[in-house]
């Protein structure tokens, strides 16, 4: 943006949403002061979502502002970090620039009342390209309690928060290549649009998870790479994968069901969490988070160590199968 329309914006719409962090000094300084709380440090994530990429061209403004928080909460969640502020950087395209911006502000404000975080600076700008939106939060965790991607053990059980796939097949609804009944529409939509990062589990994450990551580029791919950072081999079960009533309905229609196993398995923006947990703790891990409202599927196990890089074992019907792809990759 240029001249005082820009710094209109910040004034009365981002400024707000900075209520409530004093650091932030009301997004009137170059960058705002933030002190973790006592014992704790901060765990850091960014994520940019892309407009044609990440979410559709005629996406409602305040569901992509909420989409690209929630990504980032997501990631705070999987390392068992609180959340507490968030920058937010944003590319407006030239064309259709104002009918974006009011929604984007009140998307960003309806989840913070949710999330309990604050907005702490970040920069506008715009150019002819398309809308861009990055987002980098930071979450509090005690010091040295941060969960890792590298944590995993041999004897781990793994972990599945939620249900997997809906937000693919929300996506390949939206394309238009599947026709889903109205109710399973609705649902899947929401899955796509709107993520609910696990935020809640964050403390149980702390106690009982030796890795643990948020799926976003597919079960398979994030699986993988607790495997390959923890140079461990990791087994999955697709035959227990956590599917809402609306997949199975879809999986219902496939004629190749370990084929369409692996498609739900691979599709990404789920943001529910993976974890590995002690094979005697994860009775409580997943008891304690389905007092939570989260129930918890268990998917697997980690079977051996290696001496570099992970492996992911894949089976289905009780037989091994050969992944064609594990998931998003930008490159």
């Amino acid at each position: 943006m240029s001249g005082s329309g820009e710094f209109d914006y910040i004034r009365t719409r981002l400024a707000p949403l900075s209520l409530g962090l004093p650091g932030a000094a009301a997004l009137t300084d170059d960058g705002a002061i933030l002190t973790p709380p006592e014992g704790c440090e901060w765990a850091v994530t960014a994520d940019t979502l892309i407009e044609g990429r990440h979410f559709p061209h005629d996406e409602d403004p305040a569901l992509a502002a909420r989409k690209a928080l929630r990504a980032n909460l997501s990631d705070l969640a999987s390392m068992g970090a609180d959340p507490h502020a968030y920058m937010a950087c944003v590319v407006w395209p030239e064309a259709g620039r104002e009918a974006r911006m009011s929604g984007f502000a009140d998307g960003l404000a309806l989840d913070q009342d949710s999330f309990g975080v604050h907005l702490a600076g970040g920069d506008t700008t715009s150019a002819p390209g398309p809308w861009m939106i990055s987002i980098t939060a930071f979450g509090a965790v005690p010091i040295g309690q941060a969960v890792r991607r590298s944590g995993a053990q041999p004897g781990d059980q793994v972990l599945v928060t939620g249900t997997i796939g809906d937000a693919g097949l929300g996506l390949k609804a939206r394309q238009g290549g599947y026709a889903p009944p109205d109710a399973d529409a609705t649902f899947l939509a929401q899955r796509f649009t709107l993520p609910e990062p696990r935020c809640a589990l964050s403390g149980l994450v702390r106690q009982y998870a030796h890795a643990a990551i948020d799926v976003s580029d597919g079960l398979l791919a994030d699986a993988r790479h607790i495997a390959d950072a923890s140079c461990c081999t990791v087994e999955l079960n697709l035959d227990a994968i956590p599917l809402s009533d609306s997949a199975r309905h879809w999986l219902a229609q496939q004629p190749d069901r370990s084929q369409a196993l692996l498609e739900l398995a691979s599709s990404g923006d789920d943001y529910e969490l993976v974890l590995t947990v002690s094979v005697d703790a994860a009775p409580d891990f997943i008891a304690a988070a389905s007092r939570l409202g989260v129930a918890v599927t268990c998917m697997g196990e980690v079977t051996s160590r290696r001496d570099s890089d992970g492996d992911l074992i894949v089976r289905a019907d009780g037989a091994p199968i050969a992944p064609s792809s594990f998931g998003f990759t930008h490159f």
